[in-house]
């Protein structure tokens, strides 16, 4: 069997950095080996504080959601005008085209196109797009109120890790960790803020779901009567994508993660204890550099705030390496949730391995 099936992640995963410069229309074309044209789009102000903008070709554009808050999903078409078969276009709007520089995270699912899925019982009807070759889709349901109901999820192979939002009322954004699980049954925790993961509440189903869905509880940030949601869903694919843990030692040559690919993005959050989302990406930082010198820049996925700068990681061609003694991604002892998407596998389907690039 081959190492991975997906010898250019750019097909289904890209980063990119761009300057504003506050006209409206401007067409933005990516710059991966690959075409793509996004079916969830993150961006992110980089030079000054400012709440990222996230859209999705399943609900529409122009039905806006903020990461870092938990308020509902706002209609305004001012930000982003469509996604282009290589990238999308902008309006003039300071979240996505102001005098800043800014990141724009991008998955490609099945380009536009929606499957719906009918009701039955203890399952919700649900519209869902999804790339089973990627293990990554969206879905769109209204919920019942009724506790372990299924949601399908379609990815060809279990749900690894959910985002949920709720879109018609103010509710945290819902993640869903199995690996967290796995170890405990503190298996969630909220992207907005900086809580940590927890069973109180736990809007996920003691039952972890198979192949085909998985299940959430009669919870208001998950499934509350007559609410309406979002999901973004994400299955451990080799040399692709991997959601896991890891134990920080307080040191700084911190612990090696294992990825099996050269991470384009990671999103990290201590378990146990309250603290931020970091996400470092090798776009801005694309090489290793002097890491006490220079530091990586890294954005807050919980956070406003502008893009930081502080020396958190090294990146290989099969995994990464906190390089601070920080309790942000290294406290000694202390568990930590991520997910990282890759630049490339360790190992192409041809079994010719791949250098870190450094």
């Amino acid at each position: 069997m081959a190492y991975t099936t997906i010898d250019d992640p750019s097909q289904y995963f890209q980063i990119l950095t761009y300057t504003g410069n506050q006209t409206d229309n401007r067409a933005l074309t990516n710059t991966g080996n690959s075409d793509l044209q996004p079916d969830l789009l993150w961006i992110k102000r980089r030079g000054g504080a400012e709440d990222a903008d996230m859209q999705d070709s399943v609900r529409g554009i122009g039905k806006r959601l903020r990461p870092a808050r938990d308020d509902g999903e706002i209609t305004d078409d001012t930000a982003i005008d469509s996604f282009d078969s290589d990238g999308f276009t902008v309006d003039n709007a300071d979240q996505v085209n102001g005098n800043d520089t800014y990141i724009a995270w991008q998955w490609k699912m099945n380009a536009g196109s929606n499957t719906n899925v009918s009701a039955s019982s203890g399952v919700l009807a649900v519209t869902h797009q999804v790339n089973t070759t990627a293990g990554q889709g969206i879905i769109t349901y209204t919920g019942n109120g009724t506790g372990s109901q299924q949601i399908t999820h379609g990815l060809g192979g279990r749900a690894d890790c959910i985002w949920i939002k709720r879109r018609d009322n103010t509710n945290n954004w819902a993640v869903f960790s199995r690996q967290q699980a796995n170890q405990s049954s503190s298996s969630s925790a909220a992207l907005n803020n900086n809580n940590p993961f927890s069973t109180s509440p736990n809007p996920f189903d003691s039952n972890l779901g198979g192949n085909s869905t998985f299940y959430v509880a009669a919870d208001n940030e998950v499934n509350a009567n007559n609410g309406t949601y979002v999901a973004y869903t994400f299955r451990n694919i080799k040399g692709y994508c991997r959601e896991g843990r890891y134990i920080g030692n307080g040191n700084v040559l911190g612990t090696y993660v294992h990825t099996g690919f050269r991470p384009a993005l990671i999103i990290i959050k201590k378990k146990d204890e309250t603290q931020n989302w970091p996400m470092f990406d090798t776009e801005v930082r694309p090489r290793n550099v002097n890491a006490a010198v220079d530091g990586n820049d890294f954005m807050y996925a919980d956070l406003s705030n502008a893009e930081d700068q502080s020396p958190q990681f090294e990146i290989y061609s099969n995994g990464f390496r906190p390089t601070m003694t920080s309790d942000l991604t290294n406290g000694s002892g202390h568990p930590y949730f991520y997910i990282a998407w890759a630049k490339h596998p360790f190992v192409t389907s041809k079994g010719t391995p791949i250098t870190a690039g450094r």
